[in-house]
């Protein structure tokens, strides 16, 4: 059976970290590619990387704009078509003690993280139910959707919650052939933490190392996830052989977490 090769992949949060991970995994199986994010620098210097012909910038592509959205997907479905294969990725994690978490930031992540998710899954369902069988929706979900975080209350419940429309909307497009999975990886080695360690650092006076260490200490294998392994599991779930895989919370983190 064919696998990606043609198919129009769009992959928010594109410009670096799991989604620029996501993009080359998925751009070697030969997809065609939207690279989508806010800012067009890493989206443009990505598909430099990867070829112009066959990836789109979708560059001002603000996951809690619809407009946004609506004006993204015009412009790459003239290039590609409809899309047949969606990745939810955009997202952040800001971090704060519950009772420091005002309403402003618990909005802002709520509205990325899980919102964002809702607008652009309900802005691309069109192409995908015409696609029908084989048509893939990829949430990038996180462990803290599976179990809890301190400190990062807002970012748990948003990850959570995508977990949750994840398997809901497994059910409803079970019969159209379209699957419905989340990718949940454990601390994984991108930007985010890297920002993450630098606040430890200057907060704390420990060690880059130490600080390290409170990202691997989860992990029984004690180191963090690569970008490279949840991208490759992506790439798996986007075969036409993983047609059976479908409302499932896959957790890439080396065995810290069991989905139920």
């Amino acid at each position: 059976m064919a696998g990606v090769e043609g198919r129009h992949v769009l992959v928010t949060g594109a410009g670096s970290g799991i989604g620029a991970a996501i993009a080359r995994r998925l751009h070697q199986d030969g997809a065609n590619l939207t690279l989508a994010g806010r800012r067009a620098e890493p989206l443009v210097q990505l598909a430099d990387e990867l070829g112009a012909d066959a990836t789109f910038v979708a560059a001002g592509f603000d996951v809690t704009d619809p407009h946004a959205i609506e004006q993204g997907l015009e412009a790459a479905r003239s290039k590609f078509g409809p899309v047949s294969i969606l990745v939810n990725n955009a997202g952040e994690a800001p971090s704060a003690p519950f009772e420091k978490t005002g309403l402003e930031l618990w909005s802002k992540v709520l509205n990325v993280d899980l919102t964002g998710v809702f607008n652009v899954t309900q802005a691309i369902l069109p192409d995908l139910k015409a696609h029908g069988s084989g048509a893939r929706i990829i949430n990038i979900a996180s462990t803290a959707g599976l179990t809890g975080y301190a400190y990062v209350s807002a970012y748990c419940a948003a990850k959570h919650g995508v977990v949750g429309l994840t398997r809901a909307l497994a059910l409803e497009l079970a019969k159209k052939g379209i699957t419905v999975n989340a990718v949940c990886p454990g601390f994984t080695d991108t930007p985010i933490i890297a920002r993450s360690i630098e606040e430890i650092v200057a907060k704390t006076g420990r060690t880059p190392e130490r600080a390290l260490a409170e990202f691997t200490k989860s992990n029984p294998q004690g180191r963090l996830v690569t970008p490279e392994e949840v991208a490759e599991t992506v790439a798996w779930l986007a075969l036409p052989l993983s047609q059976s895989i479908n409302g499932q919370a896959i957790a890439v983190a080396g065995g810290e977490v069991f989905a139920g």
